[in-house]
């Protein structure tokens, strides 16, 4: 979609998505399955919560971590920590968590100068509930970040970016469709690239045409995994909702958890295996982190393969620890798988 530029951008990625702070706690099956029969809290789903109920979730919450997040984020904070050189747009209020957030990014050298929203709704948080199994189940008070609007949108900035990447979850706030579709535009006029993950099956139900016309009319770069693929498409089995996909988008990067993932690219598919690790403590952001892999690599020119083995072993980092953000350097992984 997008058309070749003379011009070298400064930022090799863009991500645009709801700016949270993460709230982590450990969990048991049986809260949540009272959750789910009270407030039908789904396990290992993104809920839509108000303040009160997210007051009242982070009062259960056992000795919860407190941490920037949001899957957008999430994503910019792993690319970083690969190398690569980026910038954020997503909207907090000007209060000490919005403050937060900021300084978490602006310390990692990750360029984020959103206007914060004054004497309105709180930053948003969201309240991740952790299982023995490494399962998360994320209950998220939006606050301010349902503020975001094409106003937030700088063209200058999108136009200086190689990729700009935008998170699924956004497609909740009302006027988040319209920053999308402003986004996509000043990237492709500016001959850049457009990607864009689905993030959650249940939020790819409640938004699939919008999705399916997004995919289809302004999307380079599709991240899923299985379920949320065959959720857009309505398909049957994953290779009937990858032949969707293959019709309507020009890369598609499909995880699979322990199976791996499927890149596909010009017609060709390529499996990526799994890379190993010794317990999975806490599935939150893997999807991020995988995204990041991969777009580091495909903003440095690589393989589809080695884009994808990069994604992998991003993706492995997070899972192996509590929280959605690397705790090692992810560049020096790299240096020692290539060793």
């Amino acid at each position: 979609m997008a058309n070749a530029t003379s011009n070298p951008p400064t930022y090799n990625l863009i991500t645009i998505g709801n700016a949270l702070i993460d709230l982590l706690a450990h969990t048991n099956e049986a809260y949540l399955a009272a959750q789910k029969e009270a407030f039908g809290m789904e396990k290992g789903s993104m809920n839509l919560v108000d303040e009160q109920r997210a007051l009242a979730l982070y009062d259960d919450m056992d000795k919860p971590i407190k941490m920037s997040g949001g899957s957008a984020g999430n994503t910019m904070a792993c690319f970083a920590s690969l190398g690569g050189k980026g910038a954020y747009i997503g909207k907090v209020a000007n209060d000490s968590l919005g403050q937060t957030f900021a300084e978490s990014l602006q310390m990692i050298g990750v360029h984020y100068d959103t206007k914060p929203l004054e004497n309105a709704a709180p930053t948003g948080r969201c309240m991740i509930l952790v299982t023995p199994d490494g399962e998360r189940t994320m209950n998220t008070f939006l606050g301010a970040a349902v503020e975001l609007t094409p106003d937030d949108i700088p063209e200058e900035l999108i136009s200086d970016a190689k990729v700009t990447y935008l998170e699924g979850y956004l497609y909740d706030p009302p006027q988040a469709m319209e920053a999308f579709i402003k986004a996509a535009r000043i990237a492709h006029k500016a001959g850049r690239m457009v990607s864009l993950t689905l993030s959650d099956a249940f939020c790819v139900g409640r938004h699939r045409e919008a999705f399916k016309d997004l995919v289809l009319h302004h999307v380079d770069i599709l991240f899923a995994n299985e379920d949320e693929i065959i959720s857009l498409y309505e398909a049957d089995t994953l290779d009937e909702a990858l032949d969707s996909v293959e019709k309507e988008c020009a890369i598609a990067a499909i995880t699979r958890s322990e199976k791996g993932s499927i890149i596909i690219n010009s017609g060709k598919r390529t499996h990526i295996a799994a890379e190993p690790v010794a317990a999975v403590v806490d599935t939150t952001g893997a999807g991020d982190a995988y995204a990041a892999g991969f777009l580091y690599g495909f903003t440095q020119n690589m393989s589809m393969a080695e884009c994808g083995r990069i994604a992998s072993i991003a993706a492995a980092e997070v899972i192996s620890h509590m929280g959605p953000r690397p705790e090692t350097a992810l560049a020096t992984l790299l240096d020692k798988k290539a060793a």
